[in-house]
């Protein structure tokens, strides 16, 4: 078998990722050896594979999906926004510069369906099945003629097309009539039919609209996925924990101890994996909750300051709020606060920055004794160590260099040598992303906030994040195979779109 899939969205946020991610899953339990491929993402929330090469986290988790590890090959080109205008380009795993979206769209994009089209031949060679996902919507046709990762890798790769559609959101029909009428006829004819997401209620009363569609399009409906709480692991991007929900929903998930913990989680612009905190989610009588004002850190017995994708920024953000006097106030009062990545930086005393914001020198907030400078070679690494006594692993993704000038090591090498981070009182801060997904290090930590904030909070002593992230993916397989025709899936993968499709007119613009 030598099969592929791309899966397009009538929309950004219409499920991709998600319905990827399951079929991957149900095809790997159907004992085919199956990998996960994106052409181009773009998204601040990313993760290294174990050679050093920076990716999303969507592919990451769908490579989990199928049970292999993260390579490259499954996104090739990353971009991660710097703003309105410009986004810093990843190619092949590594920084090549920034580009703004004319720069990008203009010339640069398609020199990349070469690379694009080689990691996807690498890994058809390699899998059984290559399940690609698309971005956006393939009916952009303002971007049609410099695409490598909707119609013009489908087009390049010959790959059948699955169109994804969130009901939930209204106007489905149109969505994928649209979408096709968009197309080229060269396009329409690899557009095999749709899947419809997130449905409430029953099914019945859809059927003759499917019917109808099938009529208009000559394409079929391949599943209707019910919609589900707290299925959306790793987002691209966005403010949803993907964990949160199914912790909140469980009923059989009650604090240990006597309290709950308060996460308050500071929503500085342009953060960058915010899926660390979903770990903290994931444990019971945890509430975490995005904040922006001051007076929502009041009650919080734990605030984070997450990664950015631009410190500086966040810094200033984090003054013109207010947020950063009400983290020195905590500070002072032995209240707890963690700063991770980006956050860890801006802790510190003072940035040296040339590179991001090429701001020069900053004064930090102060409240850890690290002066940070930033460096052009971007440091990508799968480090390991311990704290609190406990295991710890992580990843690293900045340009930040910090020197830490006094307080206590936060990560060590396990012989009490610093490896990373800083703690001065119940300030803590670390470039490890990922690190509380190490269960043991996570509960170890949960405790000396309890204790710091008074709280008579209890982590739970069987909490798996890994078992979790396994349900979840294993919840998105159920879905594929319990919602979706999977013997019309499977030929599909198998052998491509069906021949003779109609053309549906206008078709696309000259």
């Amino acid at each position: 078998m030598n099969g592929g899939l791309l899966v397009a969205g009538t929309t950004s946020d219409a499920g991709k990722s998600v319905v990827t991610a399951g079929i991957c899953r149900w095809l790997v339990r159907q004992g085919v050896k199956v990998a996960p491929f994106k052409a181009q993402n773009m998204s601040l929330n990313s993760f290294v594979t174990r050679e050093g090469a920076e990716i999303g986290r969507a592919q990451a988790m769908q490579a989990q999906a199928c049970r292999v590890e993260p390579t490259v090959q499954m996104n090739p080109v990353l971009l991660k926004p710097g703003g309105e205008q410009s986004s810093q380009v990843v190619l092949m795993g590594r920084p090549v510069g920034e580009l703004s979206a004319r720069g990008y769209h203009g010339g640069r994009q398609r020199q990349l369906l070469g690379t694009v089209l080689d990691c996807l031949a690498e890994l058809r060679g390699t899998y059984d099945a290559v399940i690609c996902e698309g971005a956006g919507s393939p009916a952009e046709i303002n971007l049609r003629r410099t695409d490598i990762v909707n119609m013009g890798i489908a087009r390049g790769a010959r790959l059948p097309v699955l169109v994804v559609g969130d009901i939930d959101r209204g106007g489905v029909f149109a969505s994928f009539f649209g979408t096709v009428a968009l197309l080229s006829p060269e396009d329409q004819e690899l557009v095999a039919g749709f899947l419809v997401n997130k449905f409430r209620g029953d099914v019945s009363l859809l059927e003759p609209g499917l019917d109808m569609l099938h009529g208009l399009t000559g394409r079929r409906t391949y599943g209707v996925l019910p919609f589900r709480h707290g299925l959306g692991i790793d987002e691209e991007d966005g403010l949803r924990i993907s964990l949160r929900g199914t912790v909140r929903e469980s009923a059989t998930a009650p604090p240990v101890g006597e309290d709950v913990l308060r996460v308050a989680v500071c929503a500085v612009p342009l953060m960058s994996n915010f899926t660390d905190v979903d770990a903290l989610a994931a444990e019971p009588g945890v509430v975490v909750r995005f904040v922006d004002r001051p007076e929502e850190l009041a009650d919080a017995d734990l605030v984070v300051v997450p990664g950015t994708r631009g410190t500086v920024r966040a810094l200033e953000w984090l003054r013109e709020r207010g947020l950063a006097g009400a983290l020195a106030r905590r500070a002072a009062e032995g209240r707890p606060v963690l700063g991770i990545c980006g956050g860890y930086q801006l802790l510190g005393e003072r940035i040296e920055d040339e590179v991001e914001s090429r701001r020069g020198r900053v004064t930090g907030l102060g409240l850890l004794p690290v002066r940070v400078r930033f460096a052009r070679e971007k440091t990508l690494t799968r480090p390991v160590g311990e704290a609190l006594g406990e295991h710890v692993e992580g990843y690293e993704i900045h340009h930040g260099v910090a020197d830490v000038m006094g307080g206590d090591a936060f990560i060590s090498d396990g012989e009490g040598h610093g490896l990373d981070g800083c703690r001065v009182g119940q300030v803590w801060g670390t470039h490890w992303h990922g690190s509380l997904e190490s269960d043991g290090f996570r509960r170890a930590f949960l405790r000396e906030v309890a204790a710091a904030a008074g709280r008579r909070f209890v982590p739970a002593a069987d909490t798996s994040f890994a078992a979790l992230r396994e349900e979840q993916l294993d919840r998105l397989g159920d879905l594929i195979e319990q919602h979706a025709d999977t013997d019309a899936l499977w030929r599909l993968i198998e052998s491509g779109a069906p021949q003779g499709l109609p053309f549906i007119p206008p078709g696309a613009p000259a």
